[in-house]
């Protein structure tokens, strides 16, 4: 899941705690082209205000006048099921692609101590399976794993919940300043190490947050896990070499550095003259970014995010030529 469904779950619980009403939505099966995708999630309160989406608006339109229609928190099962886009005329009526049919499951929200729960084990770092049972609608919370997906067989729906994505950059200099707001457009929390005072200056609390200490100190701290990128961007080998000595024995899903083709094969060489493993070796992406002939930080910064999303995604990139950096 991404944060957009974190932050649902984030005012269902303060919304709860205020003593509001709340009908939560999750999308559990789609067929033909749909919107968003299982998992997606949507909170409705008392009053109408609504957080999170389902659709491209037009089935929160319908929700929304539902909840005014007096449809949705009077008395009856605490989980129904909803269906849109059945025909195609309804698939229309609703903007869902042509052929789209969407499921939701409708909750009404009773004791919210499962989101608080939910919410502090992602905060951990945890990755987390929500089963709800759609008789009763009690809810379980369990361990998950990365690689488990949205269920539902008719019965119960298993969700599964994990932290943000987070992005380490080892230097502060202008490219990280442009790499730390794309990522943060992109939903990444993003953390920076660089024990060179001389480049912190400018740099504001909402950019990302300074881990302090040195690089390999940092890839330490953080606890780094498979939901954690870890880009060397200083181009000083002490300290980037540091970082990636650490970093490449992690479980970092992505590990980059900046620099050409020349310097990228001789910081190979150096990493396994430090005694480092052919096979960690083998993990390290550099040059960094994908293929789309960019020279300025800006343009090295789109690159290396694209190639950061897809290497998240699992997209196998087409295009094998990495970038064509501007500094060598």
């Amino acid at each position: 899941m991404d944060s957009v469904d974190l932050n649902v779950l984030r005012s269902v619980l303060e919304w709860r705690r205020a003593g509001h009403r709340v009908v939560l939505y999750s999308v559990v099966q789609t067929w033909g082209s749909a919107p968003r995708p299982p998992g997606a999630m949507l909170a409705l309160r008392g009053d109408g205000v609504v957080i999170g989406s389902v659709s491209g608006g037009c089935i929160e339109d319908d929700l929304i006048a539902r909840l005014y229609d007096g449809r949705l928190l009077d008395d009856g099962p605490p989980v129904q099921l909803v269906t849109y886009g059945v025909t195609r005329d309804e698939a229309a009526r609703f903007g869902l692609p042509c052929g789209g049919t969407l499921r939701l499951t409708q909750e009404r929200v009773g004791d919210p101590a499962w989101v608080a729960e939910l919410l502090a084990r992602c905060e951990a770092h945890e990755i987390v399976a929500r089963e709800l049972d759609l008789a009763t609608g009690s809810v379980c919370l369990s361990v998950a794993n990365k690689s488990d997906i949205v269920t539902f067989d008719g019965e119960r729906l298993r969700a599964i919940y994990g932290p943000r994505w987070r992005l380490l950059l080892i230097g502060a200099g202008q490219l990280s300043r442009y790499v730390a707001e794309m990522a943060r457009l992109l939903d990444f929390e993003v953390l920076i190490c660089d024990p060179r005072q001389e480049f912190v200056h400018g740099w504001e609390e909402q950019h990302g947050r300074f881990v302090p200490g040195m690089p390999d100190e940092a890839v330490l701290t953080i606890q780094t896990d498979e939901r954690t990128a870890i880009v060397a961007l200083t181009h000083d080998p002490r300290l980037d070499d540091m970082a990636l000595l650490t970093a490449l024995n992690s479980r970092a899903f992505y590990i980059g550095a900046l620099g050409s083709r020349v310097n990228s094969r001789k910081r190979r060489e150096n990493l396994a003259v430090l005694g480092l493993g052919a096979e960690a070796i083998a993990r390290l992406h550099g040059p960094i970014g994908i293929h789309i002939g960019s020279h300025t930080p800006a343009e090295i910064a789109l690159s290396l995010m694209a190639h950061i999303v897809a290497v998240k995604n699992g997209v196998e990139l087409l295009q094998k030529n990495p970038v064509r950096e501007a500094v060598s």
